[in-house]
């Protein structure tokens, strides 16, 4: 029977899709439906389906590069503080159960649905159509990321540049950007010091954004360029600038650990940072913390994930990967502790103060706190040109991985014989490029500061990820169904993976998503800089308009693809449901196996429902 050639219902456009059968057939006592695969696209044998995808070279480059994105900046400037702030030792027990029921779970998923079904962001959620929402919304998440995280290494770039000259510049008051309030005293707050730094020279607020700085335009300029190099030829070039940028930080923490356990008060640091509070255990906040961290850290929600995965061969063994960068993941932000409070306890061994007073997280820690602790070591451009360095590359690698998914992500959704899949790859990232480095400029004026605050407080928030993760876990287990994911993924390593995976799916890791989701809208409180600066409400209207822009395509998605289908709800919710398969997995599917694997019809459905 020669194959019917009919209107893509699943996909929702009006591209065409080749039916493998007529019709629902019944074989030894089940109903098998048409195999529906990827429109648009035969090979030579008039089967449909994407050409055959880009792999990594060699499996290593997917770890490299996993590494080099899920690893960053939080694990350096965020976990020390959170674990010091929640009890020490004590917020490693949150910290690691979260791991394994909220973590791992989210992580496997999205690195396995990407190898399943070769596909980015977007299109990987193909496997259940009627939520490519979920696709469409991990690219707002991971395009706003793209954006303001770039800034970081803006920052990073231009302290390294000012790193080599004695003195540091940032060691004394008296310099052009200096504020009247400059002070080198740490007893005073970290507000007064940060006016110490070249980058921070902050207007009155959001609505004075002021002059732009041409250095810092020309390191942003710097920071894109070196990014699109890197990632414009896709995987294969990705593959291994991602064995520097993922392992040389490494090297730098060591050297640091080992000068920063050598300084005076450097013990009472680590002992700081570690010191159980046993108290602790009964605050939701120490639980929250260590949610909110876990899911930033582990880059969860964004897609680029799936877009790494999708580059992977379709036997590799995803399931083993996970632990294994489960376990450098959590790692890292555990040994990094002990380089920045072995430093804090020195700083505050010669300020004489208590380390409370320098402990800070984010871009106060990596800008302000640590960069003055470095003018009080001896050989002080020596080691903040490492510290900088390790900044700049640790940014780096998480910025263009996180692009390289984005691109993928949009690339996937369009077929290469179409106008916009024709493109070579080479214009897209540079499109991709240039759009983010418009937004940017907004970021590197007098008042950058309270922009960039805006899109991270907001964008890649802990309510967007969480909401985010939330859905991936419920489509998965309970309408693509956490069973049949199972054993696709058995298909692909060989074995099923052990049934933890499929309960934190179906119940333990949604609740836990909802659970610190509710926590944080209940305990929501309107975004201010420093403590000091309350944004204005039209700049917190904006700051919800990019959270809401990402959460909304979910649930948005879902009722335009039911409103434009006919027939009754049941119909139309068979219908969007039914994956669209591509290519390879009609090679690596046995025929008596595809029973299984394709969705139990009920009545026959009108071809032109949709």
């Amino acid at each position: 029977m020669s194959p019917e050639v009919e209107e893509d219902h699943i996909s929702g456009d009006k591209n065409i899709a080749q039916v493998e059968t007529g019709g629902p057939a019944e074989e030894d006592g089940v109903v098998v439906r048409p195999l529906v695969v990827i429109p648009g696209l035969e090979d030579a044998e008039g089967r449909g389906g994407p050409p055959e995808r880009e792999t990594w070279t060699r499996q290593m480059d997917f770890i490299m590069s996993c590494v080099g994105f899920a690893v960053g900046l939080g694990n350096v400037w965020r976990f020390p503080y959170l674990c010091y702030k929640n009890g020490g030792g004590v917020f490693l027990i949150p910290y690691m159960l979260i791991v394994f029921i909220g973590g791992i779970p989210v992580f496997f998923l999205e690195i396995a649905l990407g190898q399943f079904m070769k596909q980015g962001g977007i299109s990987a959620w193909n496997i259940v159509p009627l939520f490519k929402g979920l696709g469409l919304a991990s690219m707002v998440i991971v395009f706003f990321c793209n954006t303001y995280y770039i800034m970081i290494l803006v920052w990073g770039l231009y302290f390294l540049l000012h790193s080599f000259s004695s003195p540091l510049p940032w060691a004394t008051c008296g310099h052009p950007w200096n504020s009247p309030n400059c002070t080198q005293d740490f007893r005073r707050p970290l507000l007064n010091l940060s006016s110490l730094l070249p980058v921070l020279r902050l207007s009155g607020g959001l609505d004075e954004l002021g002059e732009v700085s041409v250095h810092m335009v020309l390191c942003l300029v710097a920071t894109w360029i070196f990014v699109y190099f890197c990632i414009w030829k896709g995987v294969k070039s990705t593959g291994k600038v991602v064995y520097f940028t993922a392992l040389f930080p490494y090297v730098v923490l060591v050297v640091l650990l080992a000068h920063g356990v050598t300084l005076p008060g450097a013990l009472d640091g680590i002992v700081y940072y570690l010191k159980p509070d046993w108290s602790k255990l009964w605050e939701a906040q120490v639980w929250i913390d260590a949610g909110t961290q876990i899911f930033f850290s582990y880059a969860i929600g964004l897609g680029a994930l799936t877009a790494l995965g999708s580059y992977n061969r379709f036997h590799n063994n995803c399931y083993q990967d996970t632990f294994v960068l489960a376990l450098i993941n959590s790692g890292t932000s555990f040994f990094a502790g002990f380089v920045v409070f072995s430093v804090l306890g020195f700083m505050a061994a010669e300020q004489g103060v208590d380390i409370s007073k320098v402990a800070e997280s984010g871009p106060g820690l990596a800008f302000i706190a640590y960069p003055k602790a470095v003018t009080l070591m001896p050989l002080a451009p020596l080691w903040a040109a490492l510290f900088f360095f390790m900044l700049l590359v640790l940014g780096l690698d998480s910025q263009f991985v996180g692009v390289e998914g984005f691109i993928t992500g949009i690339m996937d959704m369009f077929p290469p014989n179409s106008l916009a899949g024709s493109l070579r790859r080479e214009v897209v990232v540079a499109i991709c490029c240039i759009t983010c480095f418009f937004i940017d400029l907004s970021m590197v004026t007098e008042g950058g500061m309270y922009v960039f605050q805006l899109f991270d407080y907001y964008s890649a928030s802990g309510m967007t990820l969480l909401w985010q993760a939330f859905w991936e876990c419920v489509v998965l287990a309970w309408v693509y169904g956490a069973d049949r994911f199972m054993d696709d993924v058995a298909r692909m390593i060989g074995y099923r993976p052990l049934p933890y995976m499929k309960w934190c799916w179906s119940y333990v890791t949604p609740l836990v998503c909802v659970g610190i989701f509710l926590f944080h809208v209940v305990n929501y409180k309107p975004l201010t800089y420093n403590s000091s600066y309350v944004y204005p409400w039209w700049g917190e209207a904006l700051g919800w308009g990019l959270a809401l822009s990402s959460m909304l395509c979910i649930p948005v998605t879902v009722l335009y693809k039911l409103l434009r289908c006919k027939g009754s709800l049941r119909e139309r919710w068979q219908h969007l449901t039914a994956p669209v398969w591509g290519r390879h997995h009609l090679e690596y599917f046995a025929p008596e196996s595809e029973a299984k694997l394709l969705p139990m019809p009920g009545p026959e459905l009108d071809p032109k429902i949709c």
